[in-house]
């Protein structure tokens, strides 16, 4: 790791690296030592590196993409590694790239604190999600995420996470700071933003788990250093404490993934009697959208991109070829993609349009097979 960490031999696992005028890169290395996959940020900035041309246009997303398997880092926290030949690759032909770690993967819960000197406070009920304040209660002085943490951990009959020195903890340049901590089960912990009026743990504190991801110490953008404070340099377990009030605010995730859900039989109807008689084509296509809907028994890594695109790209060769009409096709697949990913319309419906334009240009001909 750089300089700027001091780690020392009494520090739990290796020790570091030496420094070397490839600083990222060692941080990289150093960070999947520990098991930790890494990605690259942006030079000086806090965001992934770019994705490539392909990756950039609408509707792509990281179901399907070829990128990581052809060791690109497209798709941020998506393409984290710990594949140190990879990691070689990236940061020795990239030297000015930053270093994020994928927070899921490495099963760590980042608190992020901010230190936003705020005097409009936000209503009661946000500084605490959860936890009525009553009037009564004088709130002079409170103006950053490090106070609210502190209230949120005194309630609780413990002192503030940043206090903890048993843990690695990270100063931001903004005055902030990251505290590390590895999650003592299997759960996969979400991540949450302030208190916004879904999932929160407090006013000015945000969570990265699962689904995102934390700036290494010793990554530098313009704003200064994220420099680790303090004697600890490995997340500490977290405490049953905090695990609870994470759980307590939504952080928790669900127990059960929903059954896989099928085609509606009116959906499967309507693409056989939108072929007028034709149900050939009606079969083709509804079993495509059998493996779409089934996507919805998992939250991600179902391939729900790709099948959908499949099953567009199908629909527009039936379309082109004379067996199916345009807007019956487009329903019945946009019906189905509300079953598999409700609420992303807008992201299906750029899926189908670019599917079903390719496919329009294959026309399909069935032929006289049953």
């Amino acid at each position: 790791m750089p300089a700027e960490l001091r780690f020392s031999r009494s520090d739990s696992g290796p020790a570091p690296p030496a420094p070397s005028v490839a600083a990222p890169l060692v941080t990289a290395q150093w960070c999947a030592q520990q098991g930790w996959p890494v990605l690259p940020l942006s030079p000086g900035r806090k965001t992934p590196a770019a994705n490539c041309d392909a990756c950039r246009r609408p509707g792509h997303t990281h179901d399907g993409c070829p990128c990581r398997a052809a060791g690109r880092w497209c798709h941020g926290f998506k393409a984290a590694t710990l594949d140190p030949e990879r990691i070689d690759q990236w940061w020795s032909a990239n030297p000015h790239f930053g270093v994020g770690v994928a927070c899921g993967p490495a099963g760590l819960v980042v608190i992020d604190v901010d230190a936003h000197q705020d005097r409009r406070l936000p209503p009661r009920d946000r500084l605490l999600p959860g936890i009525e304040i009553s009037e009564h209660v004088d709130l002079t002085g409170l103006s950053t995420g490090f106070h609210t943490l502190a209230v949120l951990a005194a309630l609780a009959g413990h002192p503030s996470p940043a206090q903890d020195t048993t843990t690695l903890r990270v100063r931001t340049p903004s005055g902030g700071m990251h505290i590390w901590y590895q999650a003592t089960d299997s759960r996969r912990w979400q991540c949450s933003t302030g208190s916004t009026g879904g999932r929160a743990l407090a006013w000015q504190v945000d969570v990265r788990a699962h689904g995102g991801y934390i700036i290494a110490p010793g990554t530098t953008t313009p704003a200064g250093t994220y420099t680790a404070i303090g004697p600890a340099r490995r997340p500490a377990p977290l405490p049953a404490w905090l695990a609870a009030e994470l759980e307590r605010t939504g952080h928790a995730p669900a127990v059960r993934s929903p059954a896989p859900r099928p085609v509606p039989p009116r959906a499967r109807q309507a693409v056989i009697e939108a072929g007028g008689g034709r149900d050939r084509a009606g079969r083709v296509l509804a079993g495509l959208l059998e493996d779409v809907a089934a996507c919805g028994a998992v939250s991600e890594g179902a391939g729900f991109t790709d099948k959908l695109n499949r099953a567009a790209f199908t629909a527009g060769g039936l379309v082109a070829g004379g067996h199916l009409p345009y807007e019956a096709a487009h329903e019945v697949l946009l019906r189905t993609a509300e079953l598999a990913r409700p609420g992303q319309h807008q992201r299906a419906a750029q899926i189908i349009r670019s599917g079903m334009d390719a496919g329009s240009r294959r026309p399909l001909d069935l032929g006289s097979r049953p």
